[in-house]
């Protein structure tokens, strides 16, 4: 039996579509090598820390949740995520522009949650 100390990964997945594609690793691709080793570093750790808070990490409401990344090229990458069935589910990234999280981007994580529970 483990010891209830140690620490337990979460599994991460990526929202997938009907079609079978995935848009955030697609997003993910997009991004330069050192962008998208920072983000990747900070899903890493928010599956070992989960549930993790601020800075890093901050619910949006109806179970949606944030991860914060700056970048080295002084962008900012926000990746939206919810906790289903003991997983992880990344359902949206983007770069971040504005000082508040757009309404578009946070509409997208919610159809994908929907479309997920369904």
């Amino acid at each position: 039996m483990a010891d209830e100390s140690e620490p337990q990964k979460i599994p991460l997945i990526f929202y997938r579509t009907r079609s079978g594609s995935e848009p955030v690793r697609e997003w993910l691709k997009g991004l330069a090598k050192t962008e998208r080793h920072e983000v990747g570093k900070d899903l890493l750790r928010a599956q070992w820390r989960w549930p993790i808070g601020m800075p890093m990490c901050r619910p949006m409401g109806n179970g949606l949740w944030e991860i914060r990344t700056d970048l080295p090229t002084k962008r900012t990458a926000r990746v939206l995520l919810c906790h289903y069935r003991e997983h992880l589910v990344v359902l949206h990234g983007f770069i971040k522009k504005t000082r508040a999280t757009p309404d578009s981007d946070l509409a997208m994580a919610r159809r994908r949650r929907k479309e997920l529970e369904r």
